[in-house]
């Protein structure tokens, strides 16, 4: 059998990882070869693909990023996209496809996999631990952890010029990042896109946090919303999959905090620093699992299933219900943060 993989989205540290699981696994004990398509789902639209083999993959478990590249390519937006996809899979004589990815790239493969009979296992890849069906995905902890040593970081500085300071981090619709980096951190405020804001509730926490000689720190999530307000955009432009590219309320809650309180305020935007680097224990360990389970399922000819961790087990489910809806923060966790806000 011989077997394609890819990478596609936002890159994600454990990527690598999977990869390594899913060669040493297939080639040691089933024989399998493989095939790497760069660049997501640009490879199989164009042609282009890589070897994939065990010296291909040795070294590569610390690394961040992705040796295969990935881009947000949506082949349904391309021009017989999917015929393309098929004769470059019969063309590399590829049996079946280990998509690695998040809900884009997973919700093209259950389209691929459901509607045109092409073999798809998919592996849940996102820094905001928002896809259904799986506790965690790998990329998240790595990405928390930076969030978290970055605020620690800031603290020393805030309470230096007795400023406010405010963190931006990712999260376009779940407030993962924000609400475990914050609770970690000791942030002061954490405002998440689940749960619109109050501006003058904010002021008033950060008041209240100058009161007793200590300067707050405010981390945001980069699609939280004040309650008045919409989503800030960077230029309203949109990617293949019609997502608006964000950036900004930090800046912009900052300008409000400081117009409100009188109070200087500061924006650290962590941006693709939460993305990069090198992988946690932890990411490198969910990720190999994940790599050694998808390898499994393509054996076993289970298609059209996602890998995924429940509890300590990886199990099996349907990619679609995997995209089917995002995991958002439970209103309850949300609300346990807020006994720390000013």
């Amino acid at each position: 059998m011989r077997v394609g993989v890819l990478t596609g989205g936002g890159d994600c540290p454990g990527l690598n990882a999977v990869m390594r699981g899913v060669v040493r696994k297939g080639t040691q004990e089933y024989g399998y070869d493989f095939v790497g398509f760069r660049n997501g789902w640009r490879g199989p639209l164009t042609g282009d693909t890589m070897p994939l083999d065990i010296s291909a993959v040795r070294g590569i478990l610390p690394r961040g990023g992705t040796i295969l590249g990935s881009s947000r390519t949506n082949p349904f937006k391309e021009a017989d996209g999917v015929r393309r996809i098929k004769a470059t899979l019969a063309k590399e004589e590829v049996d079946a496809l280990i998509t690695i990815g998040g809900e884009d790239t997973l919700g093209v493969a259950t389209r691929l996999s459901g509607e045109f009979g092409i073999p798809c296992v998919g592996v849940p890849k996102t820094i905001d631990n928002d896809l259904s069906a799986t506790d965690y995905t790998f990329g998240f902890d790595t990405a928390v952890g930076v969030a978290t040593e970055a605020i620690d970081r800031l603290h020393t500085t805030a309470e230096s010029h007795m400023r406010v300071l405010v963190v931006e981090v990712m999260g376009r619709h779940a407030g993962w990042i924000a609400l475990h980096s914050g609770l970690a951190g000791g942030a002061n405020v954490i405002l998440i896109p689940e749960q619109r804001f109050d501006v003058g509730q904010v002021c008033g926490w950060i008041d209240a946090r100058f009161k007793v000689r200590y300067a707050p720190i405010v981390v945001i999530a980069e699609g939280a919303m004040p309650k008045d307000g919409q989503m800030v955009l960077k230029d309203g432009s949109t990617d293949s999959f019609g997502h608006v590219r964000l950036s900004g309320v930090g800046e912009w809650l900052a300008k409000e905090i400081e117009r409100r309180t009188g109070k200087e305020a500061r924006t650290t935007v962590l941006g693709h620093t939460q993305r990069g680097g090198t992988p946690s224990a932890f990411d490198r360990w969910l990720a190999t699992r994940f790599g050694l389970h998808a390898i499994d399922a393509v054996r076993d000819g289970d298609f059209g299933k996602m890998v995924a961790l429940r509890g300590t087990d990886i199990v099996r489910v349907p990619i679609e219900e995997a995209t089917a809806k995002l995991k958002t923060v439970d209103p309850a966790l949300y609300a346990e943060a807020g006994v720390f806000f000013g």
